[in-house]
């Protein structure tokens, strides 16, 4: 069993994670950490419990991707007896039989796990955008204020230089 997650959303970008065996053993864990990846060789029967806390930030909620991959032992798919009875013993179709499912859970295998990559890819891709969006805020923001600032500093030096040249004094005659 492969576990993969990614902090792909909130401040901080970091929370707890940890694995517990159906009889309640830890089996791996991260402490602020933003992702990771645990490969655990299920030994036990049952429901294995995955845990993300994010109990030390009280203010700001996470938004986690996270995969679960389970492997099935080879020699134990599903279309074995299926493939083994469409064949007679000791033929050239039973071998050219064998070559083809050889190739299809080849390309099946292949085929998944560019889907799993393309999963994460995707969930990076999620956190630099939610990244980027809170930069393109931050910036206009600030660039906002600092042009209030420009205006109101060019604003007063008009008033101060026209106060200082202008002649309210009047003569007499």
């Amino acid at each position: 069993m492969e576990v993969e997650y990614q902090v792909i959303g909130g401040a901080g970008l970091d929370v707890d994670f940890t694995i517990f065996s159906p009889h309640g053993v830890q089996l791996s864990s991260d402490f602020r950490k933003s992702d990771g990846i645990h490969m655990v060789e299920p030994t036990e029967k049952g429901d294995y419990k995955i845990c993300f806390d994010n109990s030390f930030s009280h203010v700001s909620e996470k938004m986690v991707f996270f995969e679960v991959i389970l492997e099935e032992p080879e020699g134990e798919s599903e279309g074995d007896d299926v493939w083994a009875g469409m064949a007679e013993p000791e033929s050239m179709l039973e071998y050219k039989l064998e070559d083809i499912k050889e190739s299809m859970e080849s390309v099946h295998r292949r085929l998944e796990r560019s889907r799993q990559m393309q999963t994460v890819l995707r969930a990076f891709e999620a956190r630099d955008r939610n990244l980027l969006e809170d930069n393109l805020w931050r910036v206009s923001f600030w660039s906002c204020a600092s042009l209030l600032v420009m205006l109101a500093v060019a604003v007063t030096q008009v008033y101060t230089v026209r106060n200082l040249f202008s002649n309210t004094r009047r003569v007499p005659t």
